[in-house]
């Protein structure tokens, strides 16, 4: 299919994977306890009420990190760990420019309070990296991806505490003067408005520290945006030609009706999500935040250094996730039909379908989170996770025939190449994940999203060989033909 729009000559494709979900191995070769760690399978999930990580206390922590009986997938992954020379090579095969990646903060300080790293982990990325740059594909790290170590989490309360920003500062200082000549991409956190669902997905806190959830939930974020700017910091000072960039999970949305407290409504909604990206891109809480802390009596606690910290230290790039939009109503009435989502439910927009797990499929969406973005900002932006999750099953004889996934990427990647050729700086596209991993939200692996099935089912049984699906050539044409031929 021949398109009308082209894409920049060094454009990013690539995928997308998070070590919690994907290199399995959590207490091999010194590697500590991370929060993704106690993240449970449950079977017969009811896909409207899912939560995606429960909020624990310090006793029910330690209780998973304890048991041996219940299914905790991500504990083993996709045996990347041991298997990433096969998928790399298999990533080259579909002509990658990029893997968006991340870096397992407990295998590099198992604790995440250490002084001393330790040196099988770093080992094991060096490894990664040089296969990469085997295949010339440039690695986009992830510092931090729903990755905090368990023992931040127990010990301190995460990202509650302050002392937090001296780990981080140390992780980011060991890892990025370890990996300076190999990576040139980073970002500081996954998502980093996660905070806004969860306070143990995006902060690592326990319910133990949680006094007033709706202070400490901004106190949390604060922490964030100056782990964020410290990273940014730490970055030019060891590898100045290097980018930080910055990660949200987009919540694009439209006005359930004309009705003007609709659209007021959509506007108030639109904030709350813009608000991460406002501070991290322009280095200061803008007047509709502050405004909202005056209204709710909410006072964070900050040092003189921090509004200098945040408006020195802004990002390179602004990276995001798409996958789905919700509509915004003023009124949710018991008539009020509404659907799933990444992380967050919403308003059910009736001109559009949805997937298996109730996310409503809006390629045009993605256009309107470019142009949206390239507006506010004038920055280069990346999408960093896009891609559609679905049930298959292969036994390996037989090619997996995923047209709908083929569908939907050609859809959004079309809407992409219009959203360039009207002027926004996109410098890259990593689907997630170009090979199947554990959900990050039902901790599953039956949500299947790559080019490649991964023979294992959602309690680790499987020869976890990887066999190619349609959409594997067809990616790979899209990659040879820079997006021309989709």
């Amino acid at each position: 299919m021949a398109k009308d729009t082209f894409f920049p000559e060094h454009f990013l494709w690539g995928g997308a994977i998070a070590a919690n979900q994907s290199e399995g191995s959590w207490n091999k070769d010194g590697r500590g306890s991370s929060v993704a760690d106690t993240a449970p399978y449950y079977e017969n999930q009811d896909y409207a009420k899912y939560a995606a990580f429960d909020e624990l206390s310090i006793e029910e922590i330690e209780k998973r990190l304890a048991d041996k009986k219940d299914i905790y997938p991500k504990r083993w992954g996709i045996h990347f760990y041991e298997r990433y020379e096969e998928d790399i090579a298999l990533f080259a095969e579909m002509g990658f420019k990029a893997l968006r990646m991340s870096i397992s903060w407990s295998r590099i300080f198992p604790k995440g309070d250490e002084k001393e790293p330790n040196k099988a982990g770093l080992d094991f990325y060096h490894r990664v990296f040089r296969t990469l740059k085997q295949y010339d594909i440039e690695p986009i790290v992830t510092l931090s991806h729903y990755e905090t170590p368990a023992y931040l989490a127990t010990k301190y309360g995460g990202w509650i505490n302050r002392k937090m920003l001296t780990f981080f500062s140390h992780y980011c200082e060991t890892v990025i003067s370890e990996f300076k000549d190999s990576v040139k991409y980073w970002m500081a956190f996954n998502e980093i408005n996660v905070i806004d669902h969860s306070f143990y997905v995006g902060g690592a806190v326990p319910t133990d520290y949680i006094k007033d959830e709706k202070t400490d939930k901004y106190q949390v974020i604060h922490h964030l945006f100056m782990a964020s700017a410290m990273a940014k910091k730490i970055l030019k000072d060891i590898s100045p030609n290097a980018q930080m960039g910055g990660m949200l999970a987009r919540r694009e949305g439209y006005a359930a009706s004309c009705d003007p407290l609709d659209v007021l409504e959509s506007i108030k909604d639109d904030q709350k999500n813009l608000f991460y990206s406002d501070v991290l891109v322009r280095g200061y809480y803008p007047s509709y935040i502050k405004a909202f802390f005056k209204e709710n009596d909410i006072n964070l606690i900050m040092e003189d250094t921090d509004e200098t910290l945040l408006k020195e230290n802004t990002i390179d790039y602004l990276s995001f996730s798409y996958y789905m939009t919700v509509l915004s109503k003023h009124k949710i009435d018991k008539d009020t039909e509404l659907t799933t989502g990444n992380l967050v439910n919403g308003v059910k927009n009736p001109y559009l379908e949805s997937n298996e797990w109730g996310w409503q499929i809006d390629p045009v969406g993605l256009r309107i989170t470019l142009e949206k973005l390239y507006d506010r900002y004038q920055l280069p932006l990346f999408v960093a996770e896009n891609g559609i999750g679905l049930q298959e099953h292969s036994d390996g004889t037989t090619e997996i025939e995923d047209t709908q996934r083929i569908d939907y990427l050609r859809s959004h990647i079309n809407e992409m190449g219009k959203a360039i050729k009207n002027g926004v700086d996109l410098i890259g596209y990593t689907v997630w994940g170009p090979i199947d991993i554990i959900s990050m939200s039902t901790s599953e692996i039956s949500k299947r999203y790559g080019f490649m099935y991964v023979d294992a089912d959602n309690f680790g049984n499987g020869t976890f060989n990887r066999y190619k699906k349609k959409s594997f050539n067809w990616y790979k044409q899209v990659i040879a033909s820079n997006g021309e031929e989709i």
